[in-house]
């Protein structure tokens, strides 16, 4: 990712990110424009796999307890326009975001994140990301790694998190805020 700050003579970050051609995803992080182009295969292939095993359960109520929203790469506002994150995948609860926001600025802080690290993104979505979700109160994160084949539960704790759980391979997974399904976490791979 590479970061940028904006000047006096520079446009905003905002009008920065806005600019960015559409291979690109953008994010304003601690005050800094992060950039990175789409994600390769196996980051798509995870990210697809895992938001398509939440839809159905959680979003449509399938087979599930419903009563949530699951998005893909969502554009958080967590300050408007300033503090810009773009998780590759989000959950809200529906009492707590009863309706979709009419534009692209999700403001209301979700009640869970995805982050799907690959080896350009893993240092900012860790190092970088992390605290901030904590900070404006996101109570559960987890991180895949589709290299390493592993899924991280955290939960938050006050500012910082709690690492809940940490699956691997071809484990079952039942893992909070989700515990009402079982995933498969060998499908979240694309050699399996």
């Amino acid at each position: 990712m590479n970061p940028a700050v904006a000047t006096e003579q520079s446009p905003s970050l905002y009008a920065q990110l806005l600019a960015l051609p559409e291979h690109v995803i953008g994010e304003i992080i601690n005050g800094q424009l992060y950039t990175q182009p789409r994600p390769a295969s196996p980051h798509v292939v995870a990210s697809f796999a895992l938001g398509g095993e939440l839809y159905g359960p959680y979003h449509k109520g399938r087979g599930g307890p419903g009563g949530w929203w699951i998005l893909v790469e969502p554009e958080l506002h967590l300050i408007r326009d300033t503090e810009v994150l773009v998780p590759d995948l989000a959950g809200w609860r529906r009492e707590r975001l009863p309706k979709m926001p009419d534009g692209h600025r999700f403001e209301v802080v979700p009640d869970w994140v995805c982050e799907i690290l690959s080896p350009s993104t893993a240092k900012t979505d860790r190092i970088e990301k992390m605290p901030i979700y904590a900070h404006y109160g996101v109570p559960y994160l987890w991180l895949v790694d589709p290299q390493a084949k592993t899924l991280e539960v955290f939960e938050r704790d006050e500012q910082s998190w709690t690492l809940l759980n940490l699956f691997q391979a071809n484990d079952a997974v039942q893992a909070l805020p989700f515990q009402d399904i079982t995933i498969a976490l060998q499908d979240l791979w694309p050699d399996s």
